[in-house]
């Protein structure tokens, strides 16, 4: 059961995130200028340890918004929506760090992300052998 209201709130805050920068958006009049020129791009990150997604209770999560400007909860929400920008949005291209040396020691960590990039809604889930191994594959992305 706790399970079940963890990850309730965890789709809260996806929604949040999601449609919060969506619910000032109106339909502009007919020869009007639009709102805004930025395909909206707001994403909910979340970490936990453990194999699987589906029986992984979340243990951090941020909201990063990239566009017109990167805001919201993450740390490092400039860097983490640079480097997103530079692999398209592919969370799998993500630049590995080639100098950093991580033990095997298995200890497995979960990444979500939730949302939309440049709007096209968006659903990423991987699992890394540890910590190390996370940080080293994903740089900034899900430092928080």
């Amino acid at each position: 059961m706790r399970n079940t209201a963890r990850w309730a709130a965890a789709l809260g805050l996806t929604a949040a995130a999601v449609c919060g920068p969506l619910t000032g958006a109106a339909v502009a009049a007919p020869g009007a200028a639009p709102s805004s020129l930025y395909a909206p791009s707001a994403l909910v990150l979340t970490t936990g340890h453990g194999s699987d997604a589906a029986t992984v209770t979340p243990e951090r999560a941020v909201t990063l918004t990239c566009a017109p400007t990167a805001s919201g909860t993450h740390p490092a929400a400039v860097q983490a929506c640079a480097e997103l920008r530079g692999v398209g949005g592919d969370f799998d291209a993500l630049k590995p760090s080639g100098d950093v040396w991580c033990t095997k020691l298995y200890d497995p960590v979960v990444v979500t992300v939730q949302g939309v990039w440049q709007g096209k809604r968006v659903s990423y889930e991987r699992t890394f052998g540890n910590a190390c191994a996370k940080d080293a594959a994903t740089g900034s992305v899900f430092a928080f």
